[in-house]
């Protein structure tokens, strides 16, 4: 009992479909669109399941805060001051030649990413390396990725951008591309240059469509008055209020000096010294069975910890209020972070749209190779029924030549056996009456009778010229020749459509998908169906064209058999009916005279006696009637034509059916986000 009830637990974890239940969030969300799009009724791309990762990957990503401005406003000396750090290089000139993503990491490291694609890893100290204007050989390197193990890179990711006014062009408009995309824009100028003509271009060019996420930070506030401060950031605010939500004036310099001197900082600094220390001695000591090795450097680091624990950091307070530093975190954080969610989630449910608009697309794509199908086979339609009826057009005057030709021959044997019924006399014997004195007499009596002299139609027909055999053996020639062009006409009507439906095969039986996340298995299923279109579709049409055909060849074999009797024969069966006519009529005129005479066959009685024994009834109805057997066949070829059309359009329909139904999936997935 206990082994049935483990088989039903396990049956049911793996065949009964649980239902998920997705947390409330953009992260959900996008897990929920996944488990859609990625159903195995869509035969979704690996490419599909990347880009909806990536989607999940850059929903927990963290908020992005870019940091822009012109030339020599601090940008790296702001960033190092919000990161409590001395990291990025600082100089006069230029020196941010790339797009530094500045993220969170478990360790301090440098990535470079190349145009090509390629990466290298370095030490942080190699920042400076890559970041300076001045050397041409950067030219290879797309961005640079700094990774520090600083809380607040956890929340925040910011991104150092070349400025809006740099050397190169491409980095200009790559600032643009990353102040479109994100979540927030600190624009850093110096409070001594804010509001001139230059910045003011700038601005108008770059920044008039971010105002809602965009903060203006004036630099070097520790180098003016009070006064002279509010004054210019009263200004600032009322000039470039379509720029900004905010304008705060701060001290970089003053910024970093207070915050790397800050307690929990200075602890930071000393772990990180102790333990990459320690890395390094435990390499030189893995021998050893204590760690006295390291005991003086810990006594070192245990001394640091208590003096920064014991440390004044008043003044550095104090310092920090001063550089307004805060302001721009508070900020950071109440205005732009609860925007940058929101729009972070706009996108991504916008993008997530879009990839449903991208696989419609697709589907729409290969329900137009479906379409275009179907359209083959209703636009020639028309022009099969037409091909069909002029078949019959055509060949049925052939059909009336040979039945022509047939009676002319049928003609033939009728005169030439009329002009042999020659005239004989016979005689008769009847009993004469006799007088009242005179006794009865055997008289004899004369009459004319006929008879037909065969061997003579015999010979003027068949054995001297051969005329009637050559006549007969020109019909058959001419039934052989109409068989083969029908025949051959019937394969004609077939290639009209198999000529339109090879067309539309070279078109699609390569068909390739226009976006990297469409379904490879769709198009590869698509390409196979184009490829088997013979199969298809096709092969109905084909198959039905030759059963007819075989059905035309039967109908001519028997005809040509019927034509093949000989018609030596016929004619002598014909002879031999009127000779025994008039033989039974002269023993009837010999008996009655009064009452019978002798038959003497007309031309028109011959003719007929002799259709008849050559079955020419069949052969009228064969070729010449409006319903002969060439109107049969093709409007039995029709009517399987037409019927077989209407099944292939239909099984066409139900092809793409299949992907209408995917595509209002799709719709009801993208009304769902």
């Amino acid at each position: 009992m206990k082994l049935l009830q483990q088989f039903v637990i396990e049956y049911k974890d793996a065949y009964i479909k649980k239902d998920v239940v997705y947390e409330n969030s953009i992260e959900g969300e996008i897990r929920k669109v996944k488990d859609l799009l990625l159903d195995d009724d869509f035969l979704p791309s690996v490419q599909l399941k990347s880009i909806l990762d990536k989607f999940i990957r850059r929903a927990r990503y963290p908020m992005e805060v870019a940091i822009t401005g012109q030339f020599s406003a601090g940008k790296s000396t702001f960033l190092n001051a919000l990161l409590s750090r001395n990291i990025l290089p600082t100089g006069i000139t230029p020196v941010t030649s790339k797009v530094n993503f500045i993220n969170y990491g478990e360790e301090y490291k440098l990535r470079i990413t190349y145009k090509s694609g390629a990466e290298e890893y370095y030490s942080i100290d190699a920042i400076a390396d890559f970041t300076d204007q001045r050397k041409e050989e950067l030219e290879e390197v797309k961005y640079l990725t700094l990774y520090a193990p600083m809380d607040i890179l956890k929340d925040i990711s910011f991104v150092d951008t070349p400025g809006l006014n740099s050397q190169s062009q491409g980095d200009t408009e790559t600032t643009r591309r990353v102040l479109r995309d994100v979540g927030g824009i600190i624009w850093l100028t110096l409070i001594d240059n804010a509001g001139k003509m230059s910045e003011a271009e700038v601005l108008e060019e770059y920044m008039q469509h971010f105002k809602n996420k965009s903060l203006c930070v004036l630099n070097q506030k520790d180098k003016f008055t009070n006064e002279q401060i509010q004054t210019t950031t009263k200004y600032i605010k009322n000039r470039f209020n379509k720029y900004f939500a905010e304008v705060i004036p701060i001290s970089a310099k003053q910024a970093l000096d207070s915050r790397r001197h800050q307690k929990n900082i200075l602890l930071e600094s000393a772990y990180e010294e102790v333990t990459k220390e320690f890395k390094n001695k435990l390499n030189e000591n893995l021998e050893v069975n204590s760690l006295d090795f390291f005991s003086k450097d810990f006594d070192e680091f245990k001394n640091k910890v208590n003096n920064i624990q014991s440390k004044d950091t008043s003044l550095d307070m104090k310092q920090l209020e001063e550089s307004n530093i805060n302001s721009v975190l508070e900020f950071i954080d109440n205005t732009i972070r609860p925007q940058a969610k929101e729009s972070k989630e706009f996108a991504i449910k916008k993008d997530l749209r879009n990839v449903c608009d991208i696989l419609i697309k697709e589907y729409e794509t290969i329900i137009g190779t479906y379409d275009s199908l179907i359209d083959i086979l209703k636009s020639t339609q028309e022009q099969i029924i037409e091909a069909f009826d002029n078949i019959y057009k055509k060949y049925s005057k052939d059909l009336f030549n040979i039945y022509t030709s047939l009676e002319s021959i049928m003609d033939k044997i009728a005169n030439e056996t009329f002009k042999n019924v020659k005239r004989i006399t016979d005689y008769r014997y009847q009993e004469n009456k006799g007088s009242f004195l005179s006794s009865k007499k055997i008289e004899k009596v004369e009459f004319t009778s006929y008879w037909i002299d065969s061997d003579n139609v015999y010979k003027n027909l068949f054995y001297d010229d051969q005329t009637v055999d050559k006549m007969f053996k020109r019909s058959i020639k001419m039934l052989k020749n109409n068989e083969l062009q029908t025949d051959e006409a019937f394969r004609a009507v077939y290639r009209i459509l198999k000529s339109e439906i090879h067309k539309w095969q070279e078109a699609y039986e390569k068909i390739k998908k226009h976006r990297e996340i469409a379904s490879d298995l769709e198009f590869s299923n698509t390409r196979h169906f184009a490829a088997k279109v013979y199969e298809n579709v096709l092969s109905d049409y084909h198959r039905t064209i030759l059963e007819n055909i075989s059905a035309l060849r039967k109908k001519f074999a028997y005809f040509n058999g019927a034509l093949s009797y000989s018609y030596i024969q016929t004619t002598q069966a014909t002879i031999a009916h009127f000779e025994q006519q008039i033989q039974e009529s002269e023993e009837l005129h010999k008996k009655e005279p009064t009452k019978f005479n002798v038959v003497h066959p007309r031309e028109d009685e011959i003719l007929t006696k002799l259709k008849v024994n050559f079955g020419f009834e069949k052969i009228e109805d064969f070729l010449t009637s409006k319903r002969n057997y060439l109107f049969k066949i093709i409007k039995y070829s029709k009517q399987q034509y037409l019927e077989i059309n209407e099944d292939r359009i239909k099984f066409v329909e139900s092809k793409k059916d299949i992907y209408n139904n995917k595509i209002k999936k799709l719709y009801e997935i993208k009304e769902s986000i």
